[in-house]
């Protein structure tokens, strides 16, 4: 078995990476499936467990070939995470849910590569069921990851939208590069229940910012915040699967409570979350 754990930057293609690690991969009939976030991210169903069971469910009949080699968009652009070779072993029509239900099976050999290798592949249109090139195409092996990441890196503050499940595990694992960005900025945030669309605007100016606010409510549920106290009071505990969490604006840690005071003001009165919302001042 070959070893590239050292190496941070390759030249090699991912086709002959798996070549190279003995994965049985029919080069003659293989699709490259894109999965990218539409109706389910497929990157939570990756961390949560259940890929191979959003993979298999498909509108058409997307996988009439022998092998599939899986790939998950990541937030950094032409970046996309490894998540394994299958054999596509036919499908079945489910009437209920419309859906082709196929079954697939993880080649042997290579499950210590899925998660950890990032494929470097500029997307050059909307298809996400390419069909695979005898040499490899323009898949080619960017990086190995040490470990297999259990959630995905932080994707930068214009880019953090997290449901509140996601959000727990972060926080109990203290992923070091969310930790890193939100303990050292202040800002403002906002809480959607994406059951009712009300919004909860909120801010974070305690010395460890928008880390330590996020962590509260980890903890709590509601934060302290009386509108969403009193809401999860009448609800199990499962309603917090509800919340989305992201970042309207953030400032450095020298910004004053006033400052940050203002700025949440501003975006109450902006998205009408006092009227219409969970804000009750």
């Amino acid at each position: 078995m070959l070893n590239y754990l050292n190496h941070n930057e390759t030249t090699m293609k991912l086709i002959d990476f798996l070549q190279a690690n003995h994965v049985p991969l029919d080069l003659k009939n293989y699709k490259i499936h894109l999965g990218s976030a539409s109706t389910d991210s497929p990157l939570e169903a990756f961390f949560d467990g259940w890929f191979k069971e959003w993979q298999q469910f498909q509108t058409r009949r997307n996988f009439e070939c022998n092998h599939i080699v899986s790939l998950i968009q990541l937030p950094t652009r032409n970046k996309w995470r490894f998540a394994g070779v299958s054999a596509a072993l036919g499908s079945e029509w489910n009437e209920e849910k419309q859906l082709h239900i196929y079954k697939t099976e993880l080649l042997p050999g290579h499950e210590q590569w899925i998660g950890r290798v990032i494929v470097d592949h500029e997307r050059s249109g909307r298809a996400a069921y390419l069909w695979g090139h005898e040499d490899g195409g323009a898949f080619m092996l960017g990086e190995i990851r040490e470990k297999k990441l259990s959630i995905e890196e932080f994707p930068g503050f214009n880019w953090t939208t997290v449901p509140y499940s996601k959000l727990k595990t972060i926080v109990e694992q203290e992923v070091a590069s969310w930790k890193a960005a939100l303990g050292n900025v202040k800002g403002v945030y906002l809480i959607t229940d994406m059951l009712n669309g009300k919004q909860y605007v909120g801010k974070a100016d305690g010395e460890s910012g928008l880390w330590q606010r996020w962590c509260t409510y980890v903890l709590t549920g509601h934060g302290g915040n009386k509108e969403l106290r009193d809401l999860l009071g009448t609800h199990p505990p499962e309603y917090l699967a509800n919340f989305q969490f992201s970042i309207l604006e953030i400032a450095d840690s020298r910004a004053s409570d006033e400052q940050i005071g203002l700025r949440e003001s501003h975006w109450k009165r902006v998205l009408k979350s006092r009227e219409h919302g969970y804000n009750s001042n």
